[in-house]
């Protein structure tokens, strides 16, 4: 969360644009990066902010040499949900060359089923992109739970007729989480066992 948040500070640097606070860059997290830019800089002509997410994903990649630490208990979690027979999917504001590279880095690939990327789809809160991982899964809405750290996240699986759990230790206040209805909002990921 922090480094991207930096690196939308950077990026806005580089543009000689109004630099946002680290609060204002958090809040746009779990966006797609053009929807994300739309909404920090909307004042922006279409070349202007491609030239801004150029600067972005560049900075980015420059940040990025080293994968983030999964947080405590996810890594058990995901081995005892694959075990357990669950079909897991991503999907993320993300594009698919940072999703690959997170994937590789922390050597997470073979526990998901299916993933969808900001980059291949509508970007959230549509829920285009949960009814596609749906789909090609043949799993019902009904049988499906979103996991997500931001209210983007839980309004897409809302949209798509999901059930959501809220991580309160991610990029969004619980205030806002729970302005979405999920059925939680937990403050470690192994609680999620709890809920399926």
């Amino acid at each position: 969360m922090a480094r991207i948040a930096h690196c939308i500070q950077l990026a806005a640097a580089d543009n000689d644009l109004t630099i946002p606070s680290r609060k204002e860059a958090s809040h746009i997290i779990g966006l797609g990066l053009p929807e994300a830019t739309r909404y920090l800089f909307p004042a922006l002509n279409d070349q202007q902010s491609a030239e801004f997410t150029a600067s972005y994903s560049a900075r980015f990649r420059q940040h990025d040499n080293d994968p983030c630490a999964l947080f405590d208990g996810v890594l058990e979690t995901l081995q005892t949900l694959k075990i357990e027979g669950y079909l897991l999917a991503v999907a993320t504001g993300k594009s698919r060359a940072g999703l690959n590279r997170v994937l590789d880095g922390l050597d997470l690939a073979t526990f998901f089923h299916a993933t969808r990327c900001a980059d291949e789809t509508l970007s959230k809160p549509n829920p285009l992109m949960l009814n596609q991982l749906l789909s090609e899964l043949s799993v019902a809405p009904t049988d499906a739970i979103m996991v997500g750290d931001t209210e983007f996240d839980l309004e897409m699986a809302r949209g798509a007729g999901i059930r959501s759990i809220g991580l309160t230790y991610g990029a969004h206040s619980l205030k806002r989480l729970t302005s979405c209805d999920p059925i939680a909002c937990i403050d470690s990921f192994p609680q999620i066992k709890n809920y399926l």
